[in-house]
């Protein structure tokens, strides 16, 4: 199976990886990924707890064409909400 690669800027190979899902178990919406992203991948999402009757924010991957597989949304992440994958050619 190959992956997507490409060159950094000094000329080692690299391989992106691509924001696929965010738990909203583990997402605090704290905003940190919303910050880091410079491609408006994510936004903010409302999600209901049926159980509880209460709504909290968090967020989710809005534009997921829009990513470039940096994976500074994971990186800033306190809570490692999200999984990445390469992409397969």
């Amino acid at each position: 199976m190959a992956f997507l690669t490409g060159k950094t800027r000094g000329g080692k190979e690299w391989t992106p990886t691509f924001a696929m899902a965010i738990d909203h178990e583990k997402c605090i919406g704290c905003g940190r990924c919303y910050k880091a992203c410079s491609r408006s991948v994510l936004g903010p999402e409302d999600l209901v707890d049926e159980e509880s009757d209460s709504t909290r924010m968090v967020m989710a991957i809005v534009n997921a064409d829009n990513c470039i597989g940096c994976a500074g949304c994971g990186v800033t992440c306190p809570k490692k909400a999200f999984s990445f994958k390469p992409l397969t050619i």
